[in-house]
């Protein structure tokens, strides 16, 4: 099949001649002036001015024209890296296997929305399957960790029968992404050093099981426990956890942690610690706990009414955005609706400061 060339001009060939065209016909313009006007020789004081305002001209378009490119430049990176942010933390299905679902996030990069929190939630046969998870740092970088996380999860959720296999499937894929970065950033391959290298990387993790039943189990590596919201939000678990993926072999035994049974009715907010660290002017630390019970109490566990409040009360408190990426995950258990019964559960909120 033969094509046709049409007189259309192809648009980002004509923007390159326009980028290329307009500091060369600048240019031309004040060589032209110096060297063909008689008024660019005089020597008088009038003369001088006129030259100097035509070459300031000159020098200000330029300038504008270099400002305008880089620009254009950064709007294409930061769409494409919200692209690739996208990608990776594709959007979560509403419900999955009768728990309702939702999430969001809020960037630390300015401009983008490119960062290191990971969240995914998987239907299996061995129940659902979350994570929660927060690569140190944010950017691309920490992009690139995140999916090496992400990418194992996604697959070792639903091969492996037990939680502590997956999470170590997670630990070893992540140990292949970072041997291989700090191959790809060795001086004798031609590598620039990068401001964290891949020996301080490490990656926080929550891994959650929810049977059908509701029982909940999880394996913590580093991360924030999450809360229950039943009327109000209580933490589910207390207790040290395991140290995050990185730095540190995972040891010989890893003992699951059961968090009790996610009842009709009641909601999981999973959460990362740039929500907790979040801090005001004053310093202050953003209350989470306090934020998710007033939340609930208005629009009773819907869980994106609960995560747009959160976020619209983090955005008071700091008036800026967040020094660290900030994720929120919020499932409800809806397999069997039943209308809420009052007094069923007991607030016992923490002192927040």
């Amino acid at each position: 099949m033969i094509g046709i060339r049409t007189g259309a001009v192809d648009p980002p060939r004509f923007r390159r001649v326009v980028s290329l065209g307009l500091p060369a016909a600048w240019g031309a313009a004040a060589v032209t002036y110096k060297l063909v006007c008689p008024l660019a020789r005089q020597d008088t004081l009038e003369a001088r001015l006129i030259t100097s305002a035509v070459f300031l001209a000159v020098g200000s378009g330029l300038v504008l024209h270099a400002r305008g490119a880089l620009l254009r430049e950064l709007r294409q990176l930061r769409e494409v890296a919200g692209a690739a942010q996208n990608v990776l933390l594709r959007p979560l299905p509403p419900r999955v296997d009768g728990l309702t679902v939702a999430a969001a996030r809020i960037s630390a990069t300015r401009g983008a929305s490119v960062g290191g929190d990971l969240y995914e939630v998987a239907a299996t046969e061995h129940g659902v399957r979350v994570v929660m998870g927060d690569a140190r740092g944010h950017g691309l970088t920490a992009l690139a960790t995140a999916a090496a996380v992400l990418g194992s999860f996604r697959e070792a959720a639903h091969e492996e029968a037990e939680l502590p296999h997956v999470l170590r499937r997670l630990e070893r894929a992540l140990g292949r992404h970072l041997r291989e970065r700090s191959r790809a950033e060795h001086p004798a391959y031609g590598g620039v050093v990068a401001d964290s290298p891949p020996a301080e990387e490490f990656v926080t993790v929550l891994l959650m099981e929810i049977g059908p039943d509701g029982g909940m189990t999880a394996l913590n590596c580093g991360h924030p426990w999450p809360y229950r919201l039943s009327g109000c939000a209580e933490p589910v678990a207390e207790g040290e956890p395991l140290p995050p993926l990185g730095p540190f072999p995972l040891p010989a035994e890893l003992p699951v942690t059961r968090l009790g049974p996610l009842l009709v009715g009641e909601a999981l907010v999973l959460h990362t610690d740039g929500m907790e660290d979040a801090r005001d002017a004053a310093g202050r630390f953003f209350p989470l706990q306090t934020a998710l019970t007033e939340a609930v109490r208005a629009a009773p566990n819907s869980p994106r009414a609960v995560i747009h409040a959160v976020y619209d009360r983090l955005r008071r408190h700091t008036g800026r955005l967040p020094a660290d990426d900030a994720a929120l995950l919020v499932l409800r258990n809806d397999r069997r609706r039943v209308p809420p019964q009052q007094g069923e559960t007991v607030c016992r909120e923490s002192t927040m400061t």
